[in-house]
């Protein structure tokens, strides 16, 4: 009898191949929401390092008013930057979801063709079952003609 061959096999490839790729890019994803993450988290320690810096210029028994304003100015430069940082993580966030869902459903689609060729595979199981029993019954029936032929 055959050898049992799954017909979809290359579409099967083809949709890992696809699942594959979408994986890699909401890694890709995800490595861009955390690599901002960590450049809010640096921002803000820059931040807290510079109001230290200021609470020690104004300790001092002279303070340096243009430093201040300078620092002040800087600190402004820096909370904007964290602001356009936190509005880029929420336009990554939606695109990761979307990129969650389509690998979500290339996942599925790479199930379905698994469960198919599984299903496939046990009727070709059974039917090769079938056929030796159907010949282990032919080869019965022969033996039994032949001892009754010897019989006679």
């Amino acid at each position: 009898m055959k050898k049992f061959r799954f017909r979809l096999e290359t579409l099967r490839k083809i949709r890992e191949t696809h699942r594959d790729e979408m994986r890699s890019k909401l890694a890709e994803a995800y490595q861009a929401v955390r690599m901002l993450e960590d450049q809010i988290t640096m921002v803000g320690r820059e931040v807290l390092e510079l109001q230290t810096a200021q609470r020690n210029a104004v300790d001092g028994t002279k303070i340096d008013v243009n430093g201040l304003l300078a620092a002040g100015r800087y600190q402004s430069i820096l909370r904007a930057q964290q602001e356009t940082m936190q509005s880029q993580i929420k336009l990554l966030a939606t695109e990761v979801e979307k990129r969650r869902l389509v690998v979500v459903e290339a996942d599925r689609q790479v199930r379905v063709l698994d469960k198919l060729e599984e299903r496939q595979r046990a009727e070709h199981r059974q039917m090769l079952q079938r056929v030796e029993i159907n010949e282990m019954d032919e080869i019965g029936s022969q033996q039994t003609e032949v001892e009754s032929t010897w019989a006679q």
